[in-house]
């Protein structure tokens, strides 16, 4: 079988003349299968309870949230766009500093935010709502809101078994759960990298074959290169910060210091999986916080972001700084080592590729895109609480 396998391998990566060896084979391989299946989250209660997920589901669509009624989680979010909004920074009620990073697969992370400020996704779903830069609320708004609504409020009621109060906290914190219930289940489907994939696991050279030669030859050059290193896996991530020479200032004399400040944000964070807002009464979860600390190195570092679906999701990087998926992987081409500051991205060096190369490159990468991902979900049923 083995040999098999290999046989397979050699003929349909063609990146270079010779047979690809047995630790390309395992590299791809470990990139699969897809989907895979989204852990329930014990730290929020509400996740996989259906009422939960048909309140985040109107929650997340309804700009009435924002302060202005004008911004909603979906403005920024928008399924038609790949769960973004096309722009290189965020625009709520003001700029953000950062791209909008997709929410497709995100109940998969393990932190959250380019700099990893949040520990959950239901305290990283509370955060837009607050923040004056983007909806501009509060807990108060958010209990009148869903107060107001019979239709939320019955949901509420039978998603947390109370109706909404008017503790800011706790509405703050239930509006969050509930959005992450929903979030749990934006995920993305397969594509034609995992067709080739799996034909590769079963030794069917038939089906392999039909994947395009030019995103066989990226394929093969994206693990020879060692990209796998930090986007590893079925979601091409690690979920880790690295430093990648992407310049962290910001103009006018400001930076965006990245991992170093998201560590202190989360610590300090009273939405954090260390506080009374957590449903893991086991505190297992939590030791991720307990023990994560700020160093020299974290010092302009993002996190590392899935590559599925990057044809739905440009521009690209924590900015927004690159325009095309070639651009970005001209990036890492023509890489300057020396605007690297921390002593742990040594692996990084420029790859150095011919423009053919990037072309299959970039192959490869539009293949790891679910041509579906941009639906927009159906409501669910409404579980008696109104039309």
């Amino acid at each position: 079988m083995r040999q098999l396998l290999l046989g397979v391998i050699a003929v349909a990566l063609l990146a270079t003349p010779g047979r690809a060896d047995d630790a390309e084979l395992k590299r791809l391989l470990q990139h699969g299968p897809w989907p895979v299946s989204t852990p329930r989250d014990p730290s929020n209660a509400a996740s996989g309870n259906a009422a939960a997920i048909a309140l985040g589901h109107r929650l997340f669509f309804d700009a009435r949230l924002s302060a202005n009624g004008a911004v909603a989680c979906a403005t920024c979010h928008a399924p038609a766009r790949g769960w973004t909004d096309g722009r290189a920074r965020a625009l709520g009620l003001a700029d953000v500093d950062r791209n909008t990073p997709t929410v497709l697969d995100v109940a998969l992370h393990r932190w959250f935010s380019w700099d990893g400020r949040a520990d959950s996704l239901w305290s990283q779903s509370l955060k837009p709502i607050v923040d004056p830069r983007e909806m501009g609320a509060s807990g108060e708004h958010v209990a009148r809101i869903v107060r107001a609504d019979a239709t939320l409020a019955c949901l509420h009621a039978k998603a947390f078994g109370t109706p909404p109060g008017l503790e800011a906290d706790r509405a703050l914190v239930q509006a969050g759960k509930a959005l992450a219930a929903f979030l749990e289940t934006v995920r993305s489907g397969r594509t034609a990298f995992d067709d080739f994939r799996d034909a590769l696991a079963r030794g069917d050279a038939g089906a392999a074959a039909r994947y395009p030669a030019a995103a066989q030859r990226g394929a093969r050059l994206f693990v020879k290169s060692q990209c796998n290193v930090c986007h590893l896996g079925p979601a091409f991530t690690n979920g880790e910060f690295h430093d990648v020479g992407v310049p962290f200032a910001l103009g006018a004399g400001r930076v965006d210091a990245g991992r170093s400040e998201g560590i202190k944000r989360v610590r300090a964070d009273r939405f954090n999986l260390l506080g009374p807002w957590s449903d893991d009464r086991s505190g297992t979860v939590a030791v991720k916080t307990r023990h994560v600390e700020a160093s020299h190195a974290s010092f302009g570092q993002f996190k590392t972001p899935s590559l599925r679906n990057l044809g739905h999701t440009a521009p690209y990087m924590h900015d927004g700084r690159y325009a095309t998926l070639r651009d970005a992987v001209r990036h890492y081409s023509e890489l300057d080592v020396e605007r690297i500051h921390t002593h742990g991205e040594q692996l990084l060096r420029p790859l150095k590729l011919t423009p053919g190369e990037i072309d299959d490159l970039v192959a490869f990468l539009e293949s790891l895109t679910d041509p579906a991902a941009t639906r927009v979900p159906a409501v669910p049923p409404a579980m008696g609480c109104g039309p």
